[in-house]
């Protein structure tokens, strides 16, 4: 049987949510210098008695989490660094969908800080995702939209594509180092990211309160982008100098800290969305999003559906998977609803943009299938009558 992505070979769902244990945990970009490890190598989300890390962490946020003491460490964190002359004093990364613009808006206007907001730019910017990340700049805030070479981008999304089939690998690299990158070089020492990885259940700590330093500096590690290092990158006419904001960051200040809000404030992506809407002129879509039911989540990029598509072929984790998995630890649905909604809409094609992403990645038809299917894990997917179908489903 050929098990591919580093996955565990018996498929189990969560008794609480409809996640499996196939969803990917910590995912590393980089490989240790001195490792022989398979860079595609994963860890994924850990299980006990049947119940998923993330529903476990869930119910410690709701059950056992004093969100009142949380929030005078927050005060305390945000005096120690709040500017006295007006000066920008922490810099919040997003994009100005729901979560970015609840963070932003919050630190200004009920903490009285003075943030400065940083765009890592998506892929292609859908019509809704444009007008929503322009109503979070007029809610107040200004921003650097850092928007790096398209042509090296399309490239290194293209390998990533082809190699790992993950066409997000670049962006979620750029972004994850683009707050602590314009805080470093405007001297300002404090980030704020919204949810940390304990929400989706990583194998984190769950009381991670900030983003280990090595996430963003690389430490002694080798970048490797699409599995490929800088040599070999070259080789594709990328050069080393094309890769500045994908490179970790180096001589950062020891004053330099970044924070998640879902550690301080109780994080609840619905209640995220009422509160952008209310204050930051935020819209939901006017169609559901493809491959799940809801409207209001990961709006901004025409190639958001693909990225969901190919963690369903490689996990057999759709988008609708990992929405209603949310809405169910949140308490909104109860999980014979996401069961419903998952076998709905969960692997659902987004063909809206197929043709646009085909151009993007430089990919015919036919190559995008073949792509597609070799990364089929074979204890997940069976081929029945020339159709395939996942071995596995939740009920």
């Amino acid at each position: 049987m050929k098990t591919l992505w580093g996955l565990p070979e018996k498929v189990i769902f969560c008794k609480k949510c409809v996640v499996s244990n196939q969803r990917p945990g910590t995912v590393p970009e980089f490989k240790n210098k001195s490792s022989k490890e398979n860079s595609t190598k994963k860890s994924t989300i850990g299980f006990e008695d049947g119940i998923c890390a993330a529903c476990r962490y869930h119910e410690y946020k709701y059950d056992v989490v004093d969100w009142d003491s949380r929030e005078k460490e927050l005060l305390k964190l945000l005096d120690k660094h709040r500017s006295k002359d007006g000066s920008y004093d922490v810099v919040v990364p997003g994009s100005g969908g729901k979560d970015s613009a609840y963070v932003s808006h919050i630190l200004k206007n009920k903490y009285g800080m003075n943030p400065l907001t940083v765009t890592w730019a998506p892929h292609s910017y859908t019509e809704i995702g444009w007008k929503n990340f322009i109503s979070w700049i007029e809610s107040g805030h200004d921003n650097f939209l850092i928007t790096p070479d398209r042509s090296v981008h399309k490239k290194l999304t293209s390998i990533s594509f082809k190699n790992l089939l993950h066409p997000f690998q670049p962006f979620i690299i750029g972004q994850k180092y683009i707050g602590p990158r314009i805080a470093k070089d405007y001297g300002i020492n404090l980030v704020f990211y919204g949810e940390n990885q304990a929400e989706g259940g990583s194998n984190l700590d769950w009381d991670q309160k900030t983003m280990p330093r090595n996430f963003f500096t690389g430490n002694s590690e080798e970048l490797r982008i699409g599995g490929l290092n800088i040599k070999e990158l070259s080789d594709h006419g990328i050069s080393e100098s094309d890769l500045n904001l994908y490179k970790p960051l180096k001589n950062i200040s020891s004053d330099l800290e970044v924070h998640f809000m879902s550690y301080y404030r109780k994080w609840i992506p619905q209640e995220n969305y009422y509160y952008a809407v209310e204050n930051c002129g935020f819209k939901d879509n006017s169609i559901r999003s493809e491959g799940t039911y809801s409207t209001y989540a990961s709006l901004d990029d025409k190639i958001d559906g693909f990225h969901y598509y190919t963690t369903y072929i490689k996990y057999g984790i759709g988008r609708a998977t990992y929405d209603a998995a949310s809405e169910i630890r949140n308490k909104h649905i109860t999980r014979e609803e996401g069961v419903s909604l998952v076998k709905k809409f969960d692997g659902e094609f987004p063909k809206r943009y197929y043709e646009h992403f085909l151009n993007y990645i430089n990919v015919d038809e036919n190559q995008f299938k073949e792509i597609i299917d070799k990364s089929r894990s074979d204890h997940i997917w069976d081929k029945v009558d020339g159709e395939w179908q996942l071995k596995h489903k939740v009920s």
